[in-house]
């Protein structure tokens, strides 16, 4: 026996010795190549350790068919509780193979205000299960990862500025261009918007009493809140200096189109 099995014990520990070294190598290789990929630094970690011990795994079956040891009731053992796992564990499966596709494309990055699912906040942590978003209210949201990939996400960020999307109404009685000025004038005093773009101001539609205004400025997302309480506060004054008038639901009366 020692005549028969001694050489395939010492080439099953020559081949385990050097794979060992050999996969320790591969996975260092790997995620420097990753790392010059450009791929989330949380994620490598992960991907290195799941690389590593596939390969050792291979590497034992292969070690212990040198040796002579049948590994197929193994395989079939592993196998069967690979599914069983799988299936008790599918909606775990999905989230984290959601976090993987996220961290890896990156369709957002902690930082970002995004909306998903009617959820609006800054992004603060991406986990391999959830996302984790932080709303202007400071309300903590952690959202599964499997709902954000099925999702349509609004990524406020990306662009390094936003567009408010403000109303405000005016008298049908009252000049178009002069109210327009007027506020075209405050949103150029206002310190917060991006004075770089050309704001975009008009006639959105006509309901019963007034006029409705789209007023329209570009913003930093970081701002996005703060310039919206702004502008609506400057654009008030400026409507009581200048003497611009609101209706009033009280009542219904009749009155001449101005410019």
């Amino acid at each position: 026996m020692v005549m028969e099995y001694a050489p395939k014990v010492a080439l099953a520990l020559l081949m385990l010795v050097i794979g060992i070294r050999i996969i320790n190598r591969i996975a260092k290789l790997a995620v420097k190549a990753m790392e010059k990929a450009g791929l989330n630094k949380n994620i490598l970690p992960f991907i290195s350790s799941m690389v590593s011990i596939s390969l050792k795994l291979l590497l034992i079956f292969s070690v212990a068919e040198v040796v002579g040891v049948d590994t197929t009731s193994f395989i079939a053992v592993l196998a069967a509780a690979g599914f069983a796992v799988g299936l008790a564990l599918q909606g775990s499966l999905s989230n984290f193979a959601a976090g993987i596709l996220i961290l890896i494309f990156k369709p957002y990055k902690v930082g970002d205000w995004i909306d998903v699912q009617d959820k609006f906040g800054k992004v603060e942590e991406i986990q391999i299960f959830n996302t984790i978003i932080v709303t202007p209210g400071q309300k903590t949201l952690i959202i599964p990862n499997g709902q954000v990939v099925e999702s349509v996400v609004t990524n406020f960020s990306r662009k390094g500025y936003t567009r408010l999307e403000l109303n405000v109404t005016m008298p049908y009685a009252e000049s178009f261009p002069k109210v327009r000025d007027i506020i075209r004038e405050e949103l150029k005093k206002a310190p917060l918007v991006m004075q770089e773009m050309e704001p975009e101001i008009g006639i959105e539609s006509y309901d019963s009493h007034s006029i409705v205004l789209a007023v329209r400025p570009f913003v930093r997302p970081d701002d996005f809140w703060e310039v919206t309480f702004d502008v609506h506060e400057r654009i008030k004054a400026a409507f009581n200096r200048n003497g611009i008038k609101v209706a009033y639901s009280e009542g219904v009366e009749m009155g001449k189109i101005g410019e």
